[in-house]
């Protein structure tokens, strides 16, 4: 972020304060993107974590948690940032279903912070947000995860390809559903959109991994379309502790 940038930031925050995505009162001190109380109620995965999903595991010595252990997984890695916690889980909610979008400014930071030179390392040629059904889109007026993207895009200088896929089905609600059924819900409710030519390398862009069966989707339909390799990040990931 450039100085005028930050210039510009400072002066939007005086007349249109920022809420605190945790307690959603206006953040103080002003400037910051989080009350520094509330940082504490969230829980930030620590290590050991699984190589492959990103949730928090028992033993050092292992490299898997139990559920990709035993599941051929078409994507190499989801960077998690959060433990799916009651803080985070209230969090989340507000951002869907309350409009809270610019939450999603202290998200995508903290993301980019923790997570931004391991995802320059694996040299992402473009991001691509989990897609939501058009449905949806009417009712919600936005989707999340396209927010998200476009916010770590910009600051680690990655285009987001909001159409990179497409959500061609609408599904039963993935939290009523065990495992096995939700990879079964999700059979057929992604297809391919507008991927630029030449994309060897994606990173998916979603906010909560609970089980993977909607990045396992998505990543199936990215390699069928020829991406060589696909990586996750998401805000939270189910506990595996």
């Amino acid at each position: 972020m450039t100085g005028a940038e930050r210039v510009r930031e400072r002066l939007v925050g005086l007349l249109f304060p920022r809420r605190c995505p945790v307690c959603e009162r206006i953040v103080v001190p002003p400037g910051e993107y989080i009350c520094p109380g509330c940082l504490s109620r969230l829980s930030p995965v620590r290590q050991p974590s699984c190589r492959r999903c990103g949730k928090e595991i028992f033993s050092g010595t292992e490299e898997y948690c139990g559920d990709c252990a035993k599941k051929k997984r078409s994507f190499i890695r989801n960077f998690a940032l959060l433990n799916y916690n009651q803080a985070a889980k209230d969090s989340m909610a507000a951002i869907k279903y309350r409009n809270k979008r610019e939450y999603l400014d202290f998200y995508s930071r903290a993301i980019c912070v923790r997570f931004g030179k391991s995802i320059l390392r694996v040299r992402p040629d473009i991001l691509v947000p989990v897609p939501i059904h058009p449905s949806r889109m009417r009712s919600r007026g936005f989707n999340q995860a396209a927010v998200l993207a476009d916010g770590i895009g910009k600051q680690l200088g990655i285009s987001s390809v909001p159409d990179g896929l497409r959500r061609v089905r609408k599904t039963l609600p993935q939290k009523e559903l065990d495992p096995e059924a939700r990879l079964r819900n999700l059979r057929g409710a992604f297809a391919a959109g507008n991927l630029p030519d030449g994309v060897e390398t994606v990173l998916l862009v979603d906010d909560i991994y609970t089980t993977g069966s909607t990045m396992e989707a998505c990543a199936r339909i990215l390699t069928a379309s020829g991406v060589k390799k696909v990586y996750g990040v998401t805000i939270c990931v189910g506990s595996g502790r």
